[in-house]
């Protein structure tokens, strides 16, 4: 196939076209044999299934998700490896009230009826993570090919990591971290892989995986090799895409981008993994902010098979890396919108999410 260039897709809405305000994840939903079925989810809180031309709301977490800042609330919803048997739904959101904090959680779906709804009262409760400020609260769930439960989790806010989190193994801020919650009950909500990196290690937290990330907005696994890809929002110069790596320390607040952060022109540089790409906060084209994508492996598009696709939150610009050279990436687009997410379908096509705007699939021009 020809290398992917500026133009060589298009984005056509789909949903007949139906806008959301704030969509933040989307993905392949399994209702029947309609396999246009997908669901969508709401910062504000609330999980919505389109199926079969019709909308129902799967999950209505308004009343308990924060939105008192600009990157909380209802932050990622993953589907259970098992949901077809289980109904399981797993949820990542600021929690309303008390100590800012954020949560991992499970809801049930009833299966007795398509396209189901969760029951409130299901929730069971996995993880709580104080959080010091509204920002940076990361929060992709993702199943690996290994069926542990991967959370990504910002440094804990404000600005340059204060609290230096991003290389403190005693916190779960700045991590990735990798917990097995297929068994997942009241009394045992998880229980940690015997081959995480940090096990038995002293002062570390045997949960983490991955660490010295600042804020990992959307991480995804290549479905096609297991390697698991993340964008790692910038501090004021670089964003970073990221290939996550058991035990990798991934320099925050060390290092940003390539370049010594705090103390720069000389930091020790010593265990720490680099970016496989990084791109500078341009105040022409005014990119500002990584959105992680995902690797295409669908069908509709051959030139961009083998890619990792991701974007600019707010230039709206979109790039295609090939993951097998990780050569210079190809710039697909600019202006699309504020996107805040990608998607796949049951076919292994891909979506953008931008606020305010349909879903956009990318489809060859």
């Amino acid at each position: 196939a020809p290398r992917p260039t500026e133009g060589s897709v298009r984005f056509e809405p789909a949903l007949g076209g139906r806008t959301f305000d704030r969509p933040v994840e989307a993905g392949a939903y399994p209702a029947g044999p309609d396999r246009s079925a997908m669901f969508v989810t709401e910062q504000s809180g609330l999980v919505l299934v389109f199926h079969e031309g019709r909308e129902s709301t799967l999950i209505d977490l308004r009343a308990q998700v924060s939105r008192s800042g600009n990157e909380e609330g209802l932050l990622s919803v993953e589907l259970d490896p098992a949901f077809t048997s289980n109904g399981h739904v797993w949820l990542y959101y600021s929690v309303a009230g008390g100590q800012r904090r954020t949560r991992l959680s499970r809801v049930t779906v009833d299966l007795a009826r398509a396209p189901y709804r969760a029951d409130p009262a299901s929730e069971l409760v996995v993880l709580e993570v104080p959080q010091p400020f509204s920002n940076h609260n990361g929060g992709a769930i993702r199943f690996g090919p290994d069926r542990m439960l991967y959370l990504g989790l910002g440094d804990g806010g404000s600005g340059g990591d204060p609290q230096r989190h991003g290389q403190n193994l005693g916190t779960l801020l700045g991590s990735v971290i990798r917990i097995d919650v297929l068994a997942a009950t009241p009394d045992r909500p998880y229980t940690v892989p015997a081959d995480n990196p940090f096990v038995g290690r002293a002062g570390a937290r045997p949960e983490i995986w991955a660490w010295g990330l600042r804020n990992p907005w959307r991480m995804s696994f290549d479905p096609a090799t297991g390697v698991l890809w993340l964008g790692d929002v910038g501090q004021n110069a670089s964003e970073e895409v990221n290939v996550i790596e058991r035990g990798g320390n991934y320099g925050w607040n060390v290092l940003e981008g390539f370049a010594c952060f705090l103390t720069p022109g000389s930091c020790d540089r010593s265990g720490k993994i680099h970016p496989v790409v990084v791109y500078t906060q341009g105040f022409g084209k005014r990119e500002c902010s990584i959105t992680g994508g995902v690797v295409y492996r669908g069908s509709a598009v051959p030139a961009l098979r083998g890619h990792y696709l991701y974007g600019d939150f707010c230039s709206g610009a979109l790039w295609a890396l090939d993951v097998e050279s990780r050569g210079e990436p190809a710039q697909l687009a600019t202006g699309v919108g504020s996107i805040a997410s990608f998607a796949r379908d049951a076919a292994g096509e891909v979506y953008v999410l931008a606020f305010g705007k349909p879903l956009l699939r990318i489809v060859a021009r």
